[in-house]
């Protein structure tokens, strides 16, 4: 791979922006951050979820304001206030979530909103469009019909429509953000030769992702953020992936000694082998032992939370078996998880979890609705205040009263309630997906404590978290996912920041043996 040449590094950035600040209420979310970007270059920016690396990048689009700093493109300063400015100052960000119109060509889309008109004004020169198009396809050495409807393309291809449609605007930027997340390795070679030929037209492009291994394939300089702050950039060929992942997980994990309960009962709560769905999961297998915390590590896109989805039910699956208990069960719908005795703590606890509008004692019953029925079908309020009471003091959740509706709680509290809703309902495995999510540090403690209590009481816990501190203060084993499959097994003893990092950033399933 070429790096950039000796000239290239002394010429004048392309992108300079030093002492980028952003808050959000409540969060700091990038503190005097920078970065640069020379013509004909490509920049990895790299970092762990939550580094910052998204909101820069929504700064340099024009979709976020900064508060502090300043940016620079071609050594004259400016300011971009939304991204049509962004456009036209030569800058094209390409989204994971491909922003295509599928009923329309592939020319339609590159140039929705600014077709080539006929002699006649309103109307649409379509023949000019289709040309213009396929100019650009052959920029790319793109094999590609301009009259081919984008729903009939491959998610590669239609990234390379997205490619096309950003050079359309005649841009001196190119953002790719996780351009390579649902690619097979043949199209992801396709794509490097399609960015080679960019950086050889002097596109600089700024490439997001979470694929490590990719970086010394296609990257001149690497830029690591984590916490919303810059780390260091350094030329890709100089550092190691190992340097890498140091320099994103750099922090301490926790200065007090991890809080895992005691080793779990060697039986089998649940046990999921073979399961498959599309590419999102495959043939995902793994035990879940009683009074275990088995922790669930891996990036955005790994499929984490499509696992729980696919075992609650709230997902269908092509193909798989799911055992609770030694059983074989089938799971169509979420009623059919809680007769199972299965229980899911979405990472959306406002939409999945809680009914806003209602209080903390029909929140807490809801999901055991039939326990609280009378005779003639009528809800036993006197039977559903005790059990609301008696979970208000086991979990702790601080409430003037059962009455306080539960959208005027704190974070950490409706989390509470979410728990106790599945108590109520003798769930005895509980998913819990990102249970930390949005709540602050004292709650998060309680949190902590509430799952080391359930795993002593025997319940069996799934934790998914994008914390690695989290997943390794809490965990038993930790089972870490890249691209829908399984790509490690770690127990707690041989678990680390960093060897979490190496299997969530694989491709391959070759380290799986040795991790088991």
């Amino acid at each position: 791979m070429d790096n950039l040449s000796s000239a290239s590094k002394k010429q004048e950035a392309l992108l300079r922006m030093e002492g980028i600040s952003k808050s959000f209420p409540g969060v700091q979310a990038l503190n005097d951050c920078r970065f640069e970007l020379c013509s004909g270059e490509v920049h990895a920016l790299v970092g762990e979820n939550g580094a910052g690396k998204s909101t820069l990048m929504k700064i340099l689009g024009g979709i976020y304001h900064k508060d502090t700093g300043h940016i620079y493109l071609e050594g004259k300063e400016v300011e971009i206030h939304n991204p049509r400015m962004a456009q036209h100052l030569g800058i094209s960000i390409v989204h994971q979530e491909l922003n295509l119109m599928p009923h329309l060509t592939a020319a339609q889309n590159i140039f929705i909103g600014r077709e080539p008109r006929a002699k006649v004004s309103f109307v649409v020169d379509d023949k000019t469009t289709n040309q213009e198009a396929e100019r650009l396809f052959h920029l790319l050495n793109l094999k590609l019909e301009p009259t081919t409807k984008v729903a009939d393309l491959t998610v590669a291809k239609q990234q390379m429509v997205e490619i096309a449609k950003a050079l359309s605007f005649n841009a001196k930027i190119l953002v790719m953000d996780e351009p390579t997340a649902a690619l097979t390795d043949t199209e992801i070679e396709e794509l490097f030769g399609v960015i080679r030929k960019l950086r050889e037209s002097g596109v600089g492009i700024i490439h997001i992702s979470h694929r490590l291994e990719e970086l010394k394939l296609i990257s001149d300089r690497v830029t690591v953020m984590r916490d919303g702050k810059y780390i260091d950039t350094k030329f890709t060929q100089e550092i190691s992936i190992d340097q890498i992942i140091s320099m994103m997980v750099g922090r301490t994990i926790y200065e007090t000694a991890p809080e895992l309960p005691e080793k779990p009962s060697e039986d089998v709560a649940l046990e999921v082998r073979n399961l498959n769905r599309g590419k999102a999961l495959r043939d995902i297998s793994f035990k879940l032992k009683k009074g275990e915390i088995l922790g669930f590590a891996g990036l955005i896109g790994a499929g984490r939370t499509e696992v729980a989805r696919a075992i609650f039910g709230a997902d269908g699956f092509d193909s798989g078996e799911i055992y609770v208990k030694g059983k074989k069960v089938h799971i169509k719908t979420p009623g059919d998880a809680v007769l199972h005795g299965i229980g899911y703590l979405s990472e959306d606890r406002k939409r999945y979890g809680l009914t806003l509008g209602m209080d903390v004692k029909e929140n807490v019953v809801m999901a055991a609705m039939k326990k609280f029925l009378g005779w003639l079908g009528w809800v036993d309020f006197t039977k559903a205040t005790v059990r609301g009471q008696e979970m208000v003091k086991a979990l702790n959740i601080k409430t003037p009263n059962l009455e306080q509706k539960v959208q005027f709680l704190s974070g950490g509290n409706q989390q509470k309630v979410v728990i106790g809703k599945w108590l109520t309902a003798d769930t005895d495995i509980l998913i819990f997906d990102e249970p930390t999510r949005g709540i602050d540090v004292g709650a998060k403690s309680e949190i902590y404590k509430l799952l080391n209590d359930l795993a002593h009481q025997g319940k069996s816990i799934i934790m998914i978290s994008s914390e690695l501190p989290e997943v390794l203060r809490m965990s038993h084993r930790v089972i870490v996912m890249c691209e829908g499959r399984v790509t490690g097994i770690l127990n707690a003893g041989e678990a680390t920041q960093e060897s979490i990092m190496k299997y969530a950033t694989m491709r391959s399933e070759t380290m799986l043996a040795t991790a088991q």
